[in-house]
């Protein structure tokens, strides 16, 4: 028997909660390396309605006891498949910090313990699975199965890994947001069909007769052993990256192929609206109630997610590799149904923390072309400057605002996710910025310039830094004429690929001038599959094939964001030593006064 009250409302966790439904077994076992919090923001519970709501009955294993297969017996055999994903984040990063520490904390746990999920949990779940029951298909999904999917390169373990389907021995793989994929998956199991050709998945496949057109790139082995050949893979990934006109592409492992489709087509209108609206608990499953629930689901509690997608293309970001850089955005009314029904909670104190999404001033974003052949081939979306035929929304943010704070039992509504800076310094975006300083920013306003130098802005796929400086003039004067004493939150990244030592002072010399100390620092991490962790790898910019200057030294890797915080005081060795490894002794005193 539970030791907790059991609501309904849940997907069942144990095999109680399954005789509770009456059910005699679950069609999918979804496991994942996150506590299972049933809302929209966590992708098992997503999957896990998406799956529900098509008709099959769908369970739960969150965090199990991975030392052996018995946690993964607990609700029996699954009449299709296993549903694998190391969670919200890739492991590794949920894992470790910048410096390869073992963190401490896991906002994704009950109580925020650590050390619940493994490292390289996808990989780790699979195989236990299989050994629980040997002949169950495995589905691997989730932003580690999507960047880890080809051959990459593997920070945590300095090492070129292997795709993670023959790691994980697994049938098939969902890249993207995969919730149309999995229908199909789950239909073509029950109905003992193959699982080639679904669009956003890769599969091991011994031969490419069966293909009719195939893109192949450099095997694994020679991208293990020739940095130049991983770039040659990389580039022709990237550039695969769209459902339009994506290619099919395959990369020989040994004597097998793993074969990847092209992406599939965004969710989006309607069908986004279905997928938000389903019956999501909303809560944290009642069994970490003694742990004082999952930190990480407080700052989602009261936000609304509005869109997805991003057309930015950041060098060091996954999401858009994950998400698509075309944006899909959910319909007006289906937010406005999610906010009432929020405001109707009895713990809800009227207040809306957040509603973005992976950019918050891209709600309702279009571009013509996006509708008809995909994204562009030779140009960025928003660098070196926002495109002209990018529409980013601003009158449908406006209006929606307008609405959610018309709704009874709501006083505010704050934007908390991060604004694309470079959409808001010209005229089309006045009435929405004035809006968003008016009415929706909570004192600070979260922005993310990363750094100053122009070269290294480029290989960040970022604005210029006088984009920045025009939008903090902005926003300043802005914020004083409505009488508000608002403020920025700026991120920087330290230590990127192509940034020396040198680029890093200039960056803290161009703050100093304007006042600025950095509370948010990003120690750049290589993360699998964008083009800043295949920079990092090989030490050159995968499209021209210069060398690049990489911090591959946590010594030099604290040296650059002592720099960027030189006024904490226990920076002042390390500042220091950067100094006179530059032959720059002269400035200490304006970085430490009254030290020579």
């Amino acid at each position: 028997m539970l030791s907790y009250p059991m609501p309904a409302k849940f997907l069942p966790m144990t095999a109680y909660e399954v005789r509770r439904l009456g059910w005699n077994e679950l069609d999918v076992i979804l496991i994942s390396g996150d506590a299972y919090v049933d809302h929209p923001s966590y992708g098992a519970a997503v999957i896990g309605r998406v799956l529900e709501a098509d008709g099959f009955k769908v369970g739960i294993i969150a965090q199990p006891d991975f030392k052996n297969a018995q946690a993964f017996k607990r609700l029996g055999r699954p009449r299709l498949f296993f549903g694998i994903t190391a969670g919200n984040m890739d492991s590794m990063v949920a894992n470790y910090t910048a410096h390869k520490r073992r963190r401490m904390t896991d906002d994704y746990s009950p109580g925020g313990m650590p050390d619940l999920r493994p490292d390289h949990a996808a990989v780790v779940y699979a195989n236990r699975a299989r050994e629980a029951f040997k002949d169950v298909p495995i589905v691997l999904g989730g932003i580690e199965a999507s960047l880890r999917r080809f051959a990459h390169y593997d920070w945590w373990r300095d090492e070129v890994k292997r795709s993670i389907l023959l790691d994980g021995r697994a049938n098939i793989l969902v890249y993207g947001m995969g919730e149309t994929q999995i229908i199909d998956i789950a239909h073509r199991i029950a109905a003992g069909k193959p699982l080639s050709g679904i669009p956003g998945t890769a599969l091991i496949t011994k031969s490419l007769d069966n293909e009719q057109s195939v893109v192949e790139i450099p095997s694994y082995e020679d991208v293990r052993a020739d940095p130049d050949r991983f770039n040659e893979a990389f580039v022709t990934i990237l550039e695969n990256q769209d459902p339009f006109r994506g290619a099919v592409i395959a990369q020989k492992h040994a004597n097998r192929y793993v074969i990847q489709y092209p992406p599939a087509l965004p969710v989006e209108g309607t069908q986004l609206d279905k997928i938000y609206e389903l019956p999501y608990a909303r809560a944290w499953h009642p069994s970490y109630d003694k742990e004082g629930g999952v930190p990480g689901f407080e700052t989602v509690r009261y936000s609304i997610t509005s869109h997805r997608g991003c057309p930015g293309s950041c060098s060091f970001c996954g999401l858009s590799l994950h998400q698509g850089r075309i944006v899909g955005s959910r319909s007006e009314s289906s937010i406005i149904r999610e906010a009432a029904a929020l405001s109707k909670r009895h713990d809800f104190h009227g207040i809306i923390h957040d509603i973005g999404g992976p950019t918050a001033n891209l709600y309702g974003a279009s571009c013509k072309k996006w509708e008809q052949s995909g994204t562009c081939t030779k140009r960025h979306c928003l660098t070196p400057s926002p495109c002209k035929h990018l529409d980013p929304g601003f009158q449908k943010s406006r209006s929606l605002y307008r609405k959610l704070l018309a709704l009874p039992g709501i006083k505010h509504v704050f934007i908390e996710s991060g604004f694309r800076h470079d959409l808001l310094v010209d005229e089309r975006s006045r009435a929405y910025l004035e809006v968003v300083c008016k009415q929706h920013v909570s004192g600070r306003m979260k922005v993310a310039p990363e750094h100053s130098v122009p070269h290294v802005l480029k290989l960040m796929n970022k604005a210029d830094f006088f984009v920045y400086e025009k939008f903090s003039n902005l926003y300043r004067s802005m914020s004083k004429r409505l009488g508000k004493e608002q403020f920025l939150v700026n991120y920087f990244i330290s230590a990127h690929p192509g940034c020396d030592l040198e680029d890093t002072l200039a960056l803290a010399l161009q703050l100093k001038e304007l006042g600025i100390h950095p509370e948010q620092i990003q120690d750049f991490i290589p993360l699998p599959m964008t083009l800043s962790g295949a920079m990092y790898y090989t030490e050159k910019n995968p499209f021209t094939g210069d060398k690049l200057h990489v911090a591959k030294t946590f010594r030099e890797r604290k040296m650059h964001r002592a720099l960027i915080q030189y006024k904490n005081p226990k920076n002042t060795p390390l500042v220091r030593e950067a100094l006179k490894l530059l032959k720059k002794e002269y400035l200490i005193p304006q970085f430490m006064p009254g030290k020579r």
